[in-house]
C-alpha cells in the first residue's frame, strides 16, 4: 500500500501532513511512503529528512492509495486521485463546495474536523485542539507585537509602567491558551464565554471571569448540557453584550476566538464598542476566516479605525508555527490512519465504526456529510 504526502497548494499554508517521525512509524508497518518534493521545506523538514525516515521523494503523490494533506486539494487535482483512494485532511466540510467532485472521483474523503471530541479514545486524533492550542498562544504574540506598549508591569526610575489589560472572548482550547499566554507575559486578563461551566477553567489560570446574571431556568439549562448547545434568552444575550462592551472599552488587547461549526462566526464586537476603545488598543479576530467576531475585521489585514484602534485579521495562525503545528497535525493524522491499516497492510474499512463514520464525508460515489 502506498501512502502519499502532498505539498500544500493553498495560500498561507506552510504546514505538511507528515513528519519524519510519523513516516518512520508508517514504514515500520510495511507501508510505502512517498512525499512530494519540497513538501516539508516551509515546516523545516528537508527532502533528505523524509528520505532518512524511509520515504521516497516524488514529483507527484496524488495517485497513491492513501493521500495525506493539510487542506483538501481543489480543482483539477481532485480528478487525479485513484478511484477508491483514501484522502485524509482538513476539508472545511460545511463550506467546501467541491465535495461532490470528490464523490464523483470515487474518493473516500475523511474530514478530521468532524472528529467526535467527546470520545476519550479519539483525543490523540483531535486536529482542532492541537492546532487551536498553538493558535491561541501565537494570537497573543501577534497582538502584543501590534500593541505599542509592554504587557507586564515595570517599576522604573522614570515611573511605573502599568500592565496591559487583555480580554479574551471565547474560552475553548484557543481561548484558554490565549489566557495562559497573556498571563505568562504579565498582563491582567479577563475572559467571557457563553458557557458558564468555563468559569472554573478561566479562574484556574488566574484570569477574571466576566459574570453575566442568569435566571434559575438558564442555570439549569446550561448545567444539563454541560455548558454546550444551550440557547440563552434575549435578556441574557443583552446582558452579556453589555458586560463585554464595558470590558472591551477598557481593554488594551481583545482576542476573539468564537467559532460555530457550519455557521458564520458570531459577531462579538460591534462598531459601537470599537468607537469606545482607546487609541492604540488592539482587536485580534481569530475567527476572521469564518466571517469574523469583530466588525470591520479583514482577512490577512490590519485595519486602523478612525479612533486609532487596530483590528488584526491574521491568516492561518497555526501555519505561522509550521514546524510545531506540522508535528502535532502529523501525529493526529497518523493516529487515525493507523486504525485503517490492517496487519497485512490493507485498508480496513468499518463504515459503522464511530470515528470512521463521523469523519467520512464522501464514499461510494456519494457525499455523506450529515448522513
Amino acid at each position: 500500500m502506498q501512502i502519499g504526502v502532498l505539498k500544500e497548494r493553498a495560500a498561507h499554508e506552510k504546514r505538511v501532513a507528515a513528519s519524519p517521525t510519523t513516516i518512520k512509524k508508517l514504514t515500520s508497518k510495511g507501508c510505502q511512503v512517498v512525499v512530494e518534493s519540497g513538501a516539508g521545506l516551509p515546516s523545516g523538514f528537508s527532502d533528505a529528512d523524509f528520505e532518512q525516515a524511509g520515504a521516497s521523494i516524488v514529483a507527484s503523490a496524488v495517485e497513491s492509495d492513501v493521500v495525506l494533506c493539510v487542506k483538501s486539494p481543489s480543482g483539477d487535482l481532485i480528478g487525479q486521485f485513484k478511484p477508491g483512494a483514501v484522502v485524509i485532511g482538513l476539508f472545511n466540510p460545511y463550506q467546501n463546495q467541491e465535495l461532490q467532485a470528490y464523490a464523483d472521483a470515487g474518493v473516500n474523503a475523511y474530514a478530521m474536523e468532524l472528529l467526535p471530541r467527546t470520545l476519550s479514545r479519539a483525543q490523540n486524533m483531535d486536529v482542532l485542539s492541537s492546532q487551536a492550542n498553538l493558535a491561541g498562544y501565537k494570537s497573543v504574540l501577534i497582538a502584543a507585537n501590534a500593541y505599542q506598549r509592554p504587557l507586564p508591569m515595570y517599576m522604573t526610575s522614570a515611573g511605573t509602567v502599568k500592565p496591559a489589560k487583555v480580554l479574551v472572548l471565547g474560552v475553548g482550547v484557543a481561548g484558554l491558551q490565549a489566557i495562559a499566554t497573556a498571563k505568562r507575559l504579565g498582563a491582567v486578563v479577563e475572559a467571557s464565554d457563553l458557557r458558564p461551566a468555563a468559569r472554573e477553567q478561566v479562574e484556574s489560570l488566574g484570569a477574571k471571569w466576566l459574570d453575566v446574571p442568569m435566571s434559575d431556568e438558564e442555570k439549569q439549562k446550561s448545567k444539563s448540557t454541560g455548558g454546550y448547545a444551550w440557547t440563552p434568552s434575549e435578556d441574557y444575550i443583552k446582558d452579556q453584550a453589555a458586560v463585554v462592551d464595558k470590558a472591551a472599552s477598557g481593554a488594551d488587547i481583545v482576542i476573539t476566538t468564537a467559532l460555530i461549526p457550519g455557521r458564520t462566526a458570531p459577531r462579538l464586537i460591534h462598531e459601537a464598542t470599537i468607537e469606545k476603545m482607546k487609541r492604540g488598543s488592539v482587536l485580534l479576530d481569530m475567527a476572521v476566516e469564518s466571517g469574523g467576531n469583530v466588525a470591520g475585521s479583514v482577512f490577512d489585514e490590519t485595519i486602523e479605525t478612525s479612533n486609532g484602534v487596530l483590528i488584526v485579521g491574521p491568516a492561518n495562525i497555526p501555519s505561522t508555527l509550521a514546524a510545531q503545528s506540522s508535528d502535532l497535525l502529523a501525529n493526529n493524522l497518523f493516529n487515525f490512519l493507523s486504525g485503517l491499516i490492517s496487519d497485512e497492510q490493507q485498508l480496513n474499512f468499518d463504515h459503522e465504526e464511530e470515528i470512521q463514520k463521523a469523519l467520512r464525508v464522501t464514499g461510494d460515489g456519494n457525499v455523506l456529510l450529515n448522513k
